[in-house]
């Protein structure tokens, strides 16, 4: 009762505070459902209120997904960590700014330490002419990926860009189709994720997309960007997920449920079910950037799945050190904390506070106060 009261109340507030249009809770501790609600509105102008079974834009949360494809593509014999994506992708040759082409291995994709920066790929006039990037193709998007210059030599450093996107293609690749048909055929179909796809299964459950404004959460309109906490603009495109022609952004191209997502962190929590050996699993959530100093912020490192927990007091979290986390910029968290046996999912439909305000933070430390 502790938990449920402590959770209501920071959703509540959120809520009212209009932080937060709408929100979807699961904490599982030791394999048992300890909450699960859902709170406000999925759909704001429509009336309609949140369900438990609401289907989001995923954005990052994709990431996960398509690592787990890889994971098992890899205990399958399919491919290893340590190859080359050129051994999948030929022509795939970024260079650095003094023109040399390092290698650049799988295991540096999942990590993204690959040195990829961002899918801005269209020039200053196809921006201004509204050209649509995810219509130019699988091939010419990772032509136009390949000419920007690598941010750093692979290995040394880590930033959040394209790599996962890579990553999806070549599991395309390997099944002899689409990157939904690898992700579909290792992951989300033996889990039963029904709702995880990139597109939208039932529309009459997608929560309506808001972000944050200066009056409250406002809805988003396409195209739509905000101020975010590193000193640029976030822009969404909520469109998207209805674009059946869209390139498959294994980075953030698919929605999906809570409870789908659930499925996929509590297995990975206890070993890898059908999907994943013993071994696999629990190497994809160690540490795996033992060579940089951080990966991301002070006390932070990163898994295959997402931001590792090295030092809790430093990275200012009450969760203890090998915890997994990681977001999505539509207004999504979640972390898996194996000392305590803890895996959280928290949906909601307004970025960025959802996923990177203070709303995250509040969520977390109720469940640690409450849970002791």
């Amino acid at each position: 009762m502790a938990l449920e009261a402590a959770l209501d109340q920071v959703v509540a507030k959120a809520i009212a505070d209009e932080r937060i249009v709408g929100a979807v809770l699961i904490v599982r501790k030791d394999g048992q459902l300890l909450y699960e609600k859902a709170h406000g509105l999925a759909d704001r102008e429509a009336g309609r209120a949140m369900a438990t079974d609401a289907i989001f834009r995923l954005s990052s949360l994709t990431k996960p997904v398509v690592a787990a494809t890889i994971l098992a593509l890899v205990d399958g014999g399919k491919m290893g960590v340590s190859d080359l994506a050129t051994a999948y992708l030929p022509d795939f040759r970024p260079r650095l700014a003094d023109g040399s082409t390092p290698d650049i291995s799988i295991h540096q994709l999942l990590t993204h330490t690959s040195g990829l920066g961002s899918l801005d790929i269209l020039t200053a006039a196809e921006t201004a002419a509204g050209v649509n990037k995810w219509h130019l193709g699988t091939d010419e998007i990772l032509r136009r990926l390949a000419d920007l210059p690598l941010l750093f030599t692979p290995g040394t450093a880590w930033s959040y860009g394209a790599s996962i996107d890579v990553l999806a293609v070549i599991a395309g690749q390997l099944v002899g189709g689409t990157s939904e048909d690898a992700i579909r055929k290792y992951v989300t179909d033996p889990l039963r994720m029904s709702d995880t796809r990139f597109g939208v299964t039932d529309r009459t459950r997608l929560a309506a997309a808001y972000a944050d404004a200066p009056t409250g959460a406002e809805l988003m309109g396409d195209l739509h960007s905000v101020p975010n906490n590193w000193g640029g603009l976030t822009t969404y495109d909520p469109g998207r997920i209805f674009d059946a022609l869209a390139f498959q952004a294994g980075g953030g191209g698919m929605a999906g449920s809570g409870g789908d997502f659930m499925t996929l962190l509590e297995t990975l929590r206890t070993g890898g079910g059908a999907i994943l050996k013993p071994e696999t699993a629990r190497l994809g959530m160690q540490d795996q950037t033992p060579q940089l100093e951080f990966a991301q912020q002070p006390g932070w490192k990163f898994s295959y799945f997402g931001a590792w927990v090295d030092d809790p007091a430093l990275g200012g979290t009450p969760a203890p050190r090998g915890t997994n986390r990681w977001g999505g910029i539509y207004g999504h968290n979640w972390f898996i904390d194996p000392v305590n046996e803890l895996t959280v999912v928290s949906m909601s439909n307004t970025g960025l506070e959802g996923s990177d305000g203070a709303y995250v933070a509040e969520v977390r430390n109720a469940i640690y106060a409450a849970l002791g």
